[in-house]
């Protein structure tokens, strides 16, 4: 939850609350603009519609399962361990926000299938296969975040891997 604190005067502040973290506002924003940039770019390119919808919905999804990844990512990583009462109401409290992403990235994907669909076309890859793209597009994106955030953890081993075990020879 993110808050705007305002000083009144020298006894009244005012808080303003708002759902989210200023920085996934201003990600989410820039998923938006750079799917609306590539799709009007595409559109002044090509004047077709069609392209232009689907890249930049593929865009929009791209970005945004980008840090949908990202963020999954850096929550898995700080999941706690199940002992304790409070362990547990972390995690519900960790899946409860990864099924949130989960569905605003769903209903993302379904959202740009219709906006596709209801383009004027015709066609077999029109009908069929362009409204799945955006969401595909999406989905890859978000396994790509979740192994970028993964880059740059490291592990620790108790000591050098063993020497692998000689193979017998067949002569």
């Amino acid at each position: 939850m993110g808050r705007i604190v305002k000083q009144l005067s020298d006894t009244t502040t005012k808080y303003y609350w708002y759902p989210g973290e200023k920085q996934e506002w201003i990600r989410a924003v820039v998923a938006v603009g750079t799917g609306g940039a590539s799709a009007a770019l595409l559109m002044l390119l090509t004047r077709n519609a069609l392209a232009a919808v689907v890249t930049g919905c593929a865009v929009t999804l791209a970005v945004s399962g980008f840090n949908f990844g990202r963020r999954d990512a850096k929550a898995l990583s700080g999941f706690p361990n199940l002992s304790d009462k409070a362990a547990r109401r972390a995690a519900i409290s960790h899946s409860g926000r990864a099924a949130w992403r989960a569905s605003a990235h769903g209903v993302g994907g379904a959202v740009a299938a219709i906006v596709v669909l209801n383009l004027a076309h015709h066609g077999w890859v029109a009908d069929w296969l362009l409204p799945v793209v955006p969401a595909v597009v999406g989905a890859l994106a978000h396994q790509t975040g979740m192994i970028w955030e993964q880059l740059a953890s490291t592990v620790a081993s108790p000591g050098p891997a063993a020497a692998p075990a000689a193979k017998p020879s067949t002569e």
